[in-house]
């Protein structure tokens, strides 16, 4: 009998990624795409799928998830996946899940002309006390922050200081260790 996957990490990040966009844009009900590696859908299912077991996961993903983000349509090119999740499911979003705290007041003031690092910084310092700041060397981007302890979330932010406004990046800390500097 072959051991259940696991879509929780999956389905998360789903609905973190479409809670970001509502913060930035505002709350619409419309269809959204969004786009994943097969190599990081691997290591949110923790299998080593190649394209067509990964078509069969993501639509039996689809089904355990109907409830909350409306059944997504699956669809890829090569080992790059798209997510279609309905209005239904960013509706389910917007109306039965809150997003994070910390996210609102990062993008508030990231979001502000003007902002500087040491102001981005102090969002951070905010949550937590165990806050990671390195000041990169590779050109990709200036800082790399995140939360050592995970909490209030896991995610890489990627940071470049674009001169009048910063713009950011966010990552799951196994897509990161993906890039190669």
């Amino acid at each position: 009998m072959e051991k259940a996957v696991d879509f929780t990490r999956l389905e998360k990040n789903i609905i973190e990624v479409i809670q970001e966009e509502q913060i930035k844009l505002g709350y619409r009900s419309e269809l959204i795409r969004l786009y994943y590696p097969i190599t990081s859908l691997n290591r949110f299912f923790h299998t080593d799928a190649a394209e067509k077991e990964m078509l069969e996961l993501l639509a039996e993903f689809s089904k355990k998830t109907v409830q909350t983000l409306g059944g997504v349509e699956i669809s890829n090119k090569g080992e790059r996946f798209c997510i279609a999740i309905p209005p239904s499911g960013v509706d389910y979003v917007h109306e039965h899940t809150n997003g994070s705290e910390f996210i609102s007041s990062f993008i508030e003031t990231i979001g502000k002309h003007g902002c500087t690092i040491d102001e981005l910084l102090q969002q951070f310092h905010r949550y937590s006390d165990h806050v990671h700041v390195e000041r990169t060397t590779h050109g990709e981007f200036d800082y790399l922050v995140y939360f050592e302890d995970g909490v209030p979330d896991d995610y890489r932010y990627c940071i470049t200081d674009e001169g009048c406004h910063l713009i950011y990046h966010r990552f799951t800390p196994e897509d990161y260790e993906d890039f190669q500097f």
